[in-house]
């Protein structure tokens, strides 16, 4: 393969074991006192705090950006380097050979070892300015001073940044190397900022801008907060149903010992506490307590009957056959949650790696709680429970004693809650008895009117996840300079910083000094950090002019007092208005993962491929000027691929032969005396700058300069202009070449509000198909969220069968019958009812973790219905040891006394499930959105098949057990 010169000639280098989403740390360097110029501080960063920022561990890199790096110049007078008759490569190579040590290795006197050096450094200006080129002819030294100025200016840059509006800083970008833990990253870079400052220089504050630890922080918080509270709402329920503290310490002492032991195979696995972890935890904590809570309820059952028939047994063996009755199916239940949850494992890519951590501390709390209930819960039960009660003195403390430590077992008729539920469903039970099939009817015609709720639902990748920051992408023309576009960020950023829920501003355009930032000048990022959301701007609601002050923080969850962050956008972005610009919005992490994942850095967008660049361009502004017809398109910008301006030199071949010149001869002058190399290094104790030799600015700096430049010939006898050799002129082309899959490409950006990705794109699918003509050759593909979104929609079609299966599977080894699998499975479509409605109400869009919360309700409609169908089986099995079921009223007296008098049990696990995930979507905060997503599915689908299943099952059960009820004889 051949290579141009100028990309033979750039040094190999080693790329960072790091990604753009490593960015989790960047800084300012203020000048407080006035007293560096951006140069020097530029130096010290480059020189000093980069060095001590990149020995620390887990940091890949320190990308500098911004000021301006220190560079020597010689620049040289083409006028006095023809009168000395001097080519610009004679002064290279008398600039280069003019500075460079040599080693003379060893030398000995007197018994001591010399190191012998031949110091050639250039250490000045004047160094540099004192090379000689040559002699004259009367032996007089023609020195680099005399053909031109050496001065100390600004190296050449790509990228610029600003803060909050107010002019240039030089900044830094601390890059995690990948795989590290962001959190203990940050931590140690903190440390070692704390650690040199002291030796920072007088006025320089090093002032943190984004730092990710805080985003880990606070979500970390607010789910441990969540977590308390589902733990605490739990307890609550268990007491209140019990009513019997023994008993209720058995469940409630579960849920903390069980996600303690869990923590045992995290850290093997090497899972760490994050927002998904945790989440995993939440969403399983008030399935943890089931199993408990039916061993316990069962217990009392049959204590209930002991004390009835006169305590004729040990207390201890009663206490065991209850446990027996009911430790099989129940621990098959939490297997079957825990297990069901493993084909979430299966996800990959952008979506497996958040949810991942979810599903193994689901599965494993949930493994480590069905243990539990066969070996913890019942020998706590016989340990704590107590028949005899206290006597002691003093009274008081007695009768605390026996309240806390003996209690009373409350029958489920004598309880309050318990017998307002019997006489509720006792008349519920027998009407579905009495009118089954229309109760069947009645449910499939809800199942019926569900399917259009569905279709109605949006669709998106993954629920937007409040970073606290966002990050603003304007895109430009390309051939944008450098000076215009810090015109263009200081007036973003002034404007940006002027909204009050805005804390700081850092705006960059172009690239930092590093691989992982591949940007051009046209496109700016801004990091905008806001402020706490209680310093936002006030809104009126419904509540704001009656509520007492201590009331509001409570209904802030409900309806928010202040501005919408949709809200706050809309209003940045119509300050944002500026010409020649197009706007797109979205936040940190979010951006740099969609933008490693498809390139594309808004939401949605188009991929545009061919084979010409010109073609792909218009066919891409004939899609903006489509799309930016929809109603929700905010923005949408089409890449200018040949937009770049270039130029252009094209040599004469015939007057190059006719001076006797090659190609590179004439192009050696346009690399040298018009862009400038850099040649050769200073050496300044650990500072390192480089040395560039090129014409003055006066003679490169227009047209007619530019063709007056002198190309040496004959050995620089004679000085030709280039503009006798070549013809010089202007040209737009490709200023940056995208190819994918063999083919260029061209990238639009959408930007949409309003509405969900994937009705949008259907909607713009539509659009373009029927009004945009592509020539043969060509395609037109969706990108950004949408591949996503395809990638997850084809493995959920092997997820969510393989889930079913695995069910069905764990069922069928628990109740070895394949009736009593299908009775139990009748709970998954009566929670679809459940879960569709409730995020249709809520306006949630179909996603990834809309999915993993169904993909659970799987497992939980399973465990309903195992408890459901126990409790009749039961009932049904006793009537039978008792011949009582000699007749269909026999059949529905033992089906009325599993439903309606045994609901205390039931009700106690969908409560301590479905209301333990309230605080879930109480909660507010970050992290919030995603874990809300997950829970309202669950919510919802929990309730409809609580209802459904305690009307149908029983129904169900009479018409599959009727044919063993003996039939009555005629007379």
């Amino acid at each position: 393969m051949c290579f141009p010169d100028y990309l033979r000639a750039l040094p190999p280098k080693i790329g960072p074991d790091a990604t753009a989403l490593g960015w989790v740390f960047q800084y300012a360097l203020i000048d407080t006192a006035g007293k560096h110029t951006l140069a020097e501080i530029r130096s010290y960063q480059d020189w000093y705090l980069r060095y001590c920022l990149k020995s620390v561990a887990g940091v890949a890199e320190v990308a500098p950006l911004g000021g301006f790096g220190r560079q020597y110049q010689v620049n040289l007078d083409p006028n006095r380097l023809q009168a000395y008759g001097i080519t610009v490569n004679r002064v290279i190579n008398a600039v280069r050979a003019g500075n460079n040590d040599v080693s003379g290795r060893l030398i000995e006197f007197g018994g001591t070892e010399y190191m012998v050096r031949g110091r050639g450094y250039a250490r000045s200006l004047q160094d540099f300015g004192n090379i000689v080129l040559t002699a004259s002819e009367s032996g007089t030294a023609i020195r680099v001073k005399d053909v031109g100025q050496v001065t100390i200016g600004p190296d050449l840059r790509r990228g610029v940044c600003d803060l909050d509006g107010q002019g240039e800083v030089v900044s830094g970008i601390v890059i995690m190397r990948q795989g590290e833990n962001a959190l203990d990253v940050i931590e140690r870079v903190k440390a070692k900022l704390r650690e040199i400052e002291p030796g920072l220089p007088t006025g320089i504050r090093v002032i943190p801008i984004y730092d990710r630890s805080e985003l880990i922080r606070r979500s970390i918080d607010n789910l441990k907060a969540t977590l308390v509270e589902i733990t605490l709402t739990v307890s609550i329920i268990i007491l209140m149903f019990l009513w019997h503290f023994p008993s209720a310490m058995i469940p409630i002492l579960t849920i903390p010992i069980a996600i303690l032991l869990s923590f045992i195979p995290f850290r093997m696995l090497g899972i760490t506490a994050n927002i998904m972890s945790l989440g995993g935890i939440a969403i399983a904590a008030g399935a943890l307590v089931d199993a408990a809570i039916v061993v316990v309820e069962q217990t009392h059952k049959r204590l209930e009957e002991w004390e009835r028939n006169g305590r004729t047994r040990d207390y201890a063996s009663v206490i065991v056959g209850a446990v027996k009755e009911v430790a099989a199916p129940s621990f098959f239940a939490l297997l079957v949650i825990a297990f069901s949850f493993l084909p979430v494992l299966t996800l990959e890519a952008q979506e497996g790696r958040p949810f991942r951590p979810l599903a193994y501390t689901k599965t494993l709390a949930m493994i480590v709680a069905a243990i539990l209930t066969i070996t913890f819960d019942p020998a706590l039960r016989v340990f704590v429970s107590r028949v005899k009660k206290f006597d002691f003195r003093p009274s008081w403390l007695c009768r605390a004693a026996n309240a806390l430590l003996v209690g009373t077992v409350q029958s489920e008729k004598k309880h309050p809650i318990s017998r307002l539920l019997i006489r509720w469903y006792e008349p519920v039970v027998a009407w579905s008895l009495r009118w089954k099939f229309a109760v069947i009817g009645s449910a499939l015609a809800l199942l019926l009117l569900t399917i259009p709720i569905y279709r109605k639902l949006g669709s998106e990748f993954m629920p937007p996840l409040d970073e606290g920051s966002l990050l603003y992408m304007p895109s430009t023309m390309p051939g944008i300079s450098i000076a215009e576009a810090q015109r263009l960020l200081y007036v973003s950023d002034g404007i940006l910083k002027q909204f009050p829920e805005v804390d700081r501003v850092f705006g960059k355009a172009g690239r930092s000094e590093t691989a992982t930032d591949p940007a051009p000048l046209s496109m700016l990022e801004t990091v905008i950090i806001l402020k706490p959301k209680y310093e936002w701007r006030r809104v009126h609601t419904w509540y704001s002019s009656w509520a007492p002050e201590w009331v509001k923080p409570v209904l802030r969850h409900l309806t928010p007092e202040h501005i919408s962050q949709e809200e706050l956008v809309a209003q940045m972005n119509n300050a944002l208005k500026l010409p020649g610009v197009s706007n797109a919005w979205t936040m940190p992490v979010k951006g740099r993962i969609d933008m490693l994942t498809t390139g594309i850095r808004t939401a949605v967008g188009l991929k545009i491929s061919g084979n010409d660049l010109k073609r792909i361009e218009e066919i891409g502004t004939q899609a903006e000027s489509l799309l930016s017809s929809l109603p929700e398109t905010r923005s949408v910008f089409a890449e200018r691929t040949g937009a770049g301006y270039f130029l252009d030199f094209d040599w004469n071949r015939e007057g190059l032969a006719r001076y006797g010149l090659s190609i590179d001869d004439a192009q050696a002058v346009i690399q040298n005396a018009i862009g400038g190399e850099n040649i050769t290094t200073t050496i300044e104790g650990q500072e390192r700058y480089p040395v560039n030799v090129r014409y003055m600015r006066d003679f490169r700096s227009s047209f007619d300069g530019i063709g007056r430049v002198l190309v040496p010939a004959a050995g620089g006898q004679r000085q030709i202009p280039i503009s006798q050799l070549a013809s010089i002129h202007v040209t737009s082309g490709p200023a940056m070449v995208r190819n994918e899959n063999g083919l260029l490409t061209g990238y639009v950006y959408v930007d949409i509000v309003g509405r969900d990705p994937n009705g949008y794109i259907e909607e713009a699918r539509r659009l373009l198909r029927d009004n945009l003509q592509l020539p043969p050759g060509y395609a037109v593909s969706w990108s950004g969220q949408y591949e996503a979104m395809q990638r997850v929609r084809q493995r959920l079609k092997a997820v969510l069968p393989l889930t079913l299966f695995l069910i069905l599977l764990l069922l069928y080894f628990n109740t070895r019958s394949l009736t009593k699998t299908a009775i139990i499975m009748l709970a998954v479509p009566f929670s679809a009812v459940g879960a569709i409605w409730f995020l249709y109400l809520v306006g949630y869009n179909i996603s990834i973790a809309v999915w993993v919360g169904l993909i659970a309700l799987l497992g939980v409609d399973a465990e309903t219905g195992v408890f459901m169908l126990l409790y009749l089986d039961l009932a049904y099995e006793q009537a039978k040891r008792e011949d009582r079921m000699r007749s269909l009223a026999d059949l529905r007296e033992a089906i009325l006394q599993g439903a309606a008098k045994r609901i205390r049990p039931k009700f106690m696990t969908v409560s301590t499930m479905a209301l333990g995930l309230i605080p879930v979507m109480w909660s507010a905060g970050t992290g919030a959105d995603v874990m809300k997503r997950i829970a309202a599915p669950l919510i919802g689908g929990i309730f409809t098949s609580f209802v459904l299943e305690l009307m149908i099952y029983p129904v169900i059960y009479e018409i599959w057990k009727r044919h063993s009820v003996p039939k009555p004889r005629t007379a």
